[in-house]
């Protein structure tokens, strides 16, 4: 059985590392001057959930809830099409008294209030710092674990490579306008795991070749490394993509987000984990000798029979 043709991944890689940056660029120009559109777990508000005798249009909530003065009112199912979940930007104790009020008892009957939270301004912001805390935590984890499992080229590249994914993810709220939460951070957080999990196994694959291969430069090492885990990276991100793309289209409006956060943060990892981690490693000159096994002095085993 023969072996499959080596594809010439790195013979792109100017143009893929000018589309990145592109793209990064962009991100980190929606985010600054457009803003996140930031949920109530980061802004501040309350949330209201209702269950009603019968099912609910959540269209038809979010109609009479505008109609009636309340701002960007956020209806969606909870559980079952009878229970119901509104995020409001307004607080107050008589809220759900307006809120019933506003629905009226034909959109679904009169409805029993379940639950209602009240999330102020000062506890959404300390939730909006420790959450990007805790992206900056993990950015710095994986550079010292790079570093120290291969070598700090590689870490370098890894690291650029998450803050690549992480940014245009990011970026990718900011331009269209979704809605950032506490579900899209989480979103987030397991879009760096995953993305370098993918980054780890390559330059795993990278690193035995660097050992294996004699002959060849460092640029066709990669392409044979990124070639022999091609199928291992499409089937996995094709399976986890399966997955989250049934989220999308049947976990509700509750889980929307963080299905779209995912879908793009996904792409981009198995993406980068090529084009920027890999290119990134190859451009900061990683060499064979940064990769081979220390050899022992012969001296050190002189004076034993």
């Amino acid at each position: 059985m023969s072996n499959p043709p080596i594809i010439k991944f790195m013979a792109w890689r100017r143009p893929a590392l000018l589309a990145s940056a592109v793209l990064t660029a962009l991100s980190i120009v929606a985010i600054v001057f457009k803003g996140l559109v930031l949920g109530l777990d980061f802004s501040g508000g309350t949330q209201i959930e209702l269950h009603f005798p019968k099912a609910v249009e959540t269209e038809v909530v979010r109609a009479r809830l505008s109609a009636a003065g309340f701002v960007s009112p956020v209806a969606a199912h909870f559980g079952s099409e009878s229970d119901l979940l509104i995020r409001l930007r307004e607080g107050g104790d008589d809220l759900a008294t307006r809120v019933i009020a506003a629905i009226g008892p034909d959109a679904g009957g009169t409805p029993e209030l379940r639950r209602m939270e009240f999330v102020g301004p000062q506890v959404g912001a300390e939730l909006r710092d420790q959450g990007g805390i805790a992206v900056l935590v993990a950015l710095l984890g994986i550079l010292i674990y790079v570093a120290v499992r291969f070598q700090y080229k590689f870490a370098l590249g890894a690291a650029l490579a998450v803050a690549h994914d992480t940014i245009i993810t990011v970026g990718f709220f900011a331009l269209f306008g979704y809605e950032f939460d506490l579900t899209v951070l989480a979103a987030v957080l397991t879009v760096i795991g995953y993305s370098i999990n993918d980054t780890i196994v390559v330059f795993d694959r990278v690193r035995e070749n660097f050992r294996l291969v004699r002959k060849g430069s460092p640029e066709e090492v990669m392409n044979l490394s990124m070639t022999q885990t091609l199928e291992r990276t499409l089937l996995t991100s094709g399976a986890t993509l399966l997955v989250v793309l049934a989220l999308f289209f049947v976990g509700g409006e509750v889980l929307h987000n963080f299905s779209i956060a995912l879908i793009v943060g996904i792409g981009f990892g198995t993406y980068s984990s090529i084009y920027v981690a890999s290119v990134l490693a190859l451009e900061l000159g990683v060499r064979r000798e940064d990769l081979l096994l220390p050899v022992k002095d012969s001296q050190e085993f002189d004076g034993l029979p």
